[in-house]
């Protein structure tokens, strides 16, 4: 099914895999610049130096969970115009149904900003941010930046990239996006797909094969070989959406008529470019995918990566449903009342399912839906009070759904047809029983991520399928069916986009700002807290030790119902690590408390977290220590940051006093990034069983100093309840020379704000 061959390789005329020892002729420098990556990124590099790249780019995107922390920290750093379509979707906070008016609030202060700095705004219900930017803004060959983990417009041939909310205020500043140059990993697809395989089930197939071994973590992943152009373009994109949950860095594949077409359906021919790796383009390693052995395929909760043929899970649903009741005692041992029984979903053998959904920027295309209307009719039965949510991408999509009857057939056997929205794949709609077992086609099955709250005593769980498989099951009475047992005959009628849908409601202000508008603000909207720059010395305390092999953004900041107070700091950070670590919040409260003595002044208080310093054996009068010593709290997760681009991850820790992150590493560049925008410093340290316990202290002596000179190693002081201490190996690498000024202005606000 899926093959990987670590190491150089070449794909010789986009036809075959070579290997090292075949001379083609060119040298490997050379070979490196025939891939579509290394073409694109030297279009958009402003730097004299290809290994170290400041990026420019050409469209951005954000959205109603991320745009007003955004603006705030861009208007504060002096933002006037936005130098590029930069595109406002409402796609996750549209149900308007949590706190009151705040979310209707937050998208009227969008409008307004867009109208201010022209930008192009899209009312809620009207398109995901993946579709919308798919539809009408990215173009081959281009490059956007969106506050979205799911960033993947690879199959226009656009190399798009996800990242936390300062890096799109850089992007509206115009300023530059600065990364190593990156390798480059050629899928390369040969073969057809199976009438009952879907986009997900080779999206999963390659996820199961290549996250856990990091083959293609912080790379980009290059879609080329024959098998490309036996997939449409709603299946590609489908593939594409995926790919940000193998952990890489982006995508891009190779365009042709079905490329050009798409293009041409949208309105926007001009936006296509004929893109093809060279004939000797050298990679630095390849997945091989065979189209023609993928079989339909489950991810089991708790993540895309628990991949298994799901022929595999029907015939055999004890093993594999006690395998993930064994890892929801792992996932939830930090709340002992938590019992997950999905053995109880057996009957007779069979696996029930409570709940199905099929939604967004993965799953909400024409193609797939009409699909799912077809098995529909083949079996020709009722759901019952079987749940089958449907979300459709976009009005156009769901418009042309509606035009050809398709919705009226659905609806008719029972599915529940909805407006577009991301809902099902953050937990903020059609969230589940208790105990519920649901099938989804959207992107992600991390804990909770669908609605559940084990704080409350809830628990739920996802498995990930595509949606012929999922609607096989629903049309069979909820009973885990691979479509594969549905015997249909897929035919998808031609596509007809109406542009005339966006024409009458999407306000397009791009080179149009008006400068007089007055930004409208909700009684919600919070601007961040003042924050100061790196003091000489800090003094730490542990509020947290989570170790788990990774921890998503998710667990560190939830997902769902909270979406709605993202647009005040101090509210959102109450929920910081609520479903990991309850106690997190109070601890770092406790520390902060001093630091807050500290700058205004009160010796006698912040002295009491000083006296940690005097119990050590380290005696500096409290009068210095109120100038050079800095308080706070710091994070110990072993692998943290693993999925969305979610700024609020970090920026809820800062709000709350955090000044430091300890791992052995960072499941994603965008999480540590967001770190370090925030003014967090991205400790590493190798020891897999470090021995921090919560309310233990850090002392880190000289650490401004360090940073300014470039120190990549240091010793930090661990000071426990008793006095005693140990010394502590951390590390700060690949720090470049632009974090490191963030870093020591203490954020990237202040450090804009500065100069």
């Amino acid at each position: 099914m899926v093959t990987l061959h670590a190491g150089k390789h070449y794909i010789i005329n986009n036809e075959r895999i070579a290997t090292l020892k075949e001379q083609p002729g060119i040298s490997q420098e050379e070979a490196r610049k025939q891939t579509l990556t290394y073409q694109v990124l030297e279009k958009h590099n402003h730097s004299d130096n290809m290994e170290h790249l400041e990026i420019q780019f050409d469209s951005m995107g954000v959205y109603d969970n991320t745009y007003v922390g955004i603006l705030q920290t861009a208007y504060a750093s002096g933002l006037k115009e936005f130098p590029m379509p930069c595109v406002f979707t409402n796609c996750h906070n549209c149900l308007c149904a949590v706190g009151g008016t705040i979310n209707t609030d937050v998208h009227k202060y969008a409008e307004s900003a867009c109208r201010k700095s022209g930008g192009i705004f899209v009312p809620p219900h009207e398109a995901v941010i993946h579709q919308y930017m798919r539809e009408m803004i990215v173009n081959a060959g281009d490059m956007s930046i969106v506050s979205d983990s799911h960033t993947r417009y690879g199959t226009q041939g656009s190399l798009s990239i996800g990242e936390g909310g300062p890096e799109l205020a850089k992007a509206m500043l115009g300023k530059y996006y600065e990364i190593d140059y990156p390798e480059v990993i050629a899928v390369f697809m040969t073969g057809k797909p199976k009438p009952w395989v879907g986009p997900m089930d080779v999206a999963l197939s390659l996820i199961g094969k290549v996250f856990r071994n990091n083959f293609v973590k912080n790379k980009v992943l290059e879609f080329v070989g024959p098998g490309v152009h036996s997939l449409s373009m709603d299946f590609r994109n489908g593939i594409d959406t995926m790919t940000t949950e193998s952990a890489c860095l982006s995508s891009l594949w190779e365009t042709d008529e079905e490329t050009r077409n798409y293009f041409e359906i949208h309105k926007r021919p001009e936006g296509f470019r004929e893109m093809n790796p060279g004939a000797a383009a050298l990679y630095d390693g390849i997945v091989e995918i065979n189209l023609d052995t993928i079989v339909p395929m489950i991810a089991l909760p708790f993540h895309p990566s628990n991949a298994y043929p799901l022929a595999d899970v029907i015939a055999d649903p004890e093993k594999y449903l006690g395998m993930v009741e064994e890892e929801a005692g792992r996932v939830f041992e930090n709340n002992k009342d938590i019992r997950l029984n999905l053995k109880s979903k057996i009957v007779d053998g069979r696996i029930k399912v409570d709940q199905a959904a099929i939604a967004g920027c993965a799953a909400g295309s024409f193609e797939n839906i009409y699909a799912v209307a077809q098995i529909a009719k083949a079996l020709d039965c009722g759901l019952g009070t079987f749940p089958l949510n449907i979300y459709p991408a976009s009005q156009p999509v769901m418009a042309e759904l509606n035009r050809i009857g398709v919705l009226n057939e659905l609806m008719t056997y029972g599915a529940r047809v909805k407006t577009a929205f991301c809902g099902p794949c953050f937990g903020a709609s059609d969230a589940p029983g208790n105990n519920d077992f649901c099938i989804r086609h959207s992107t992600r099955n991390f804990p909770n991520r669908e609605g559940s709250n084990p704080a409350a005593g809830q628990i739920a769980s996802v498995a990930l399928m595509d949606s012929k498989s999922i609607a096989a099951t629903a049309f069979n009475g909820g009973y885990l069916t691979s479509a594969q047992q549905c015997p249909v005959s897929f035919q998808v009628p031609e596509y007809h986009f109406n542009k005339q849908i966006y024409d009458n409601i999407v306000y397009n202000g791009y080179g149009k700002a008006k400068p007089e508008t007055e930004i409208i603000y909700g009684p919600a909207i919070k601007d961040w807290p003042e924050m100061v720059g790196l003091t000489e010395n800090l003094l730490l305390k542990v509020a947290s030790v989570i170790r788990d092999e990774v921890t998503t953004t998710d667990e560190l900041i939830p997902s769902g119902e909270t979406a709605s107070y993202r647009s005040n700091p101090y509210k959102i950070s109450e929920f910081t690590l609520i479903r990991k670590d309850p106690e997190y919040v109070g601890r770092a409260r406790a520390a902060q408390v001093y630091e807050t003595a500290r700058r205004s002044g009160d010796a006698a208080r912040a002295g009491e977290f000083y006296q940690v310093l005097k119990n050590a054996g380290i005696h500096t009068p409290v009068e210095e220590l109120m100038k050079t010593t800095g308080i706070g709290s710091a994070l110990y997760a072993k692998r943290p940051g693993d999925g969305s681009a979610r700024e609020y991850a970090a920026s809820c820790q800062k709000v709350l006093g955090g000044l430091a992150n300890i791992c052995i590493e960072y499941a994603t560049r965008r999480y540590r990034s967001n770190c370090v925008n925030w003014g967090i410093l991205p400790f590493t340290c190798p020891d897999a069983e470090i021995r921090l316990a919560p309310d233990e202290y850090i002392y880190l002596p000289g650490i401004r100093k360090a940073v300014e000179e470039g120190q990549e190693d240091f010793e930090a002081v661990v000071i426990g309840a008793d006095g005693s201490t140990r010394t502590l190996e951390l590390a700060l690498k690949q720090v470049t020379e632009a974090e490191k000024k963030v870093l020591l202005a203490g954020s990237l606000i202040n450090f804009y704000k500065e100069s």
